[in-house]
């Protein structure tokens, strides 16, 4: 005879089923955020619990490799889209990723321990080797500017987890020109953290000298070309793959930036796909003529948010407004010139700098603030650069104002059946 369960029972099923969904949600949005996530990251926990569930959902829709231990998670997240220059760490230009490099290369020779100085002096040492001073590279510890650009590294990999501070104050070291030991600062090095820094297919040091790719191009390439089957079946899960990524990775893609064959797979696939990814994201999709865009409402799983607080986001948003009324009315092959939105917010300075802080009302200040809003609209996949112009794309019209609709209501029980909007 069969046993009906209590009701008590089912609804502690469904909390629990929910719990489950919401905790997978949780571990997937914060590894998409912070790919190398250490152990003290206030979302490890949920990983952990979920990393079977995680692991299998990464290797599926994108096939990015997920590794989770006691010591911390690394999602080997590998760009679909090589040649987008707006990525990278706040504030990184090419010099401190030299710096990055050489930094990590010094912690996996070193002891378990490191202190901030030893850490610099290395890097100086490595830095003075045939091949990169043959490219005008030099760090010299001299300056606070050099100083600064280490503690900038260093701070990096704290937040990765690379490095644990046990004791001392790095702003100390910035300023510190005597080399004092009371401006210093002790790490412990976390070997297997340090491990997943890299997330190239193929590491650099396996390339033989004659063989090495030579061009960056090539080198990217080299560093993130995976095996792909040479079957129908293969080459479709290759291009399923490559538009996960670019649609977890970017705000927007666009179907006239994919190769012939991938716009043709993103016609017909691009609803089931942004239906399964939102539904394991929490993103929400936009579908339009010109591409997709999985956007979140919440806001939290951006680099760049928007709208945001601050003045360079207030700047940013009123400088969209301004592009998408121009693309609506010129059309989106409109040209705009950085000294041309300058000229914008110079304009709009008066009317809005009551809400801005005190050096962006200075003269010349609008220079400054310009090239910081196109920086950040770049990001979002806006706008597009072609040397020191712009162009507008289609998602900004989504910022576009436009005058309201006013419709009179008719009178309750006027118009049988007839709708109050």
């Amino acid at each position: 005879m069969a046993t009906r369960q209590a009701p008590g029972s089912q609804r502690i099923g469904e909390l629990q089923v929910r719990q489950q969904r919401d905790e997978f949600r949780i571990g997937l949005r914060a590894l998409l955020m912070q790919p190398l996530m250490p152990p003290t990251h206030e979302d490890f926990p949920a990983v952990r619990r979920q990393a079977d569930k995680l692991r299998d959902w990464f290797s599926r829709e994108a096939g990015w490799v997920l590794q989770v231990e006691r010591e911390g998670a690394r999602l080997y997240k590998r760009p679909a889209d090589l040649s987008d220059a707006t990525r990278g760490l706040k504030d990184f230009d090419r010099r401190r990723y030299v710096l990055l490099c050489l930094a990590c290369a010094v912690l996996e020779r070193a002891d378990p321990q490191i202190t901030l100085h030893l850490l610099g002096e290395r890097v100086m040492e490595m830095a003075a080797e045939p091949t990169l001073v043959a490219r005008q590279f030099s760090f010299m510890l001299r300056t606070a500017a050099e100083r600064r650009d280490l503690v900038a590294v260093c701070r990096s990999l704290l937040e990765f987890g690379v490095l644990q501070c046990v004791a001392g104050d790095e702003d100390g070291f910035v300023h510190d020109n005597e080399g004092s030991a009371q401006a210093d600062a002790l790490y412990d090095i976390q070997r297997r953290m340090l491990a997943g820094m890299l997330a190239a297919v193929r590491g650099p040091s396996t390339w033989a000298a004659n063989d090495a790719p030579v061009t960056l191009e090539e080198r990217l390439h080299a560093l993130v070309t995976e095996h792909m089957a040479d079957s129908d079946e293969g080459r479709r899960t290759a291009l399923r793959h490559a538009l996960a990524r670019r649609l977890l990775d970017d705000p927007v893609v666009y179907a006239e930036t994919l190769a012939a064959e991938t716009q043709a797979y993103f016609a017909n696939q691009r609803g089931v796909m942004a239906a399964r990814l939102c539904e394991a994201t929490g993103l929400v999709a936009e579908q339009r003529a010109e591409g997709l865009a999985l956007t979140d409402e919440a806001g939290t799983l951006t680099d760049v948010a928007m709208p945001a607080e601050g003045t360079e986001a207030h700047v940013t948003l009123l400088v969209a407004e301004h592009l998408a009324e121009s693309a609506r009315r010129d059309g989106a092959s409109a040209i705009i010139t950085a000294d041309a939105i300058a000229a914008f917010v110079r304009g709009a300075t008066e009317r809005y700098s009551r809400f801005w802080r005190k050096s962006a009302r200075e003269p010349g200040a609008e220079q400054e603030l310009a090239q910081t809003a196109l920086e950040r609209l770049q990001k979002l996949q806006l706008i597009v650069r072609a040397v020191d112009r712009f162009r507008a794309l289609p998602a900004i019209a989504r910022f576009a104002l436009s005058d309201a609709d006013v419709q009179a209501t008719a009178a309750r029980g006027r118009e049988p059946g007839g709708s109050l909007f």
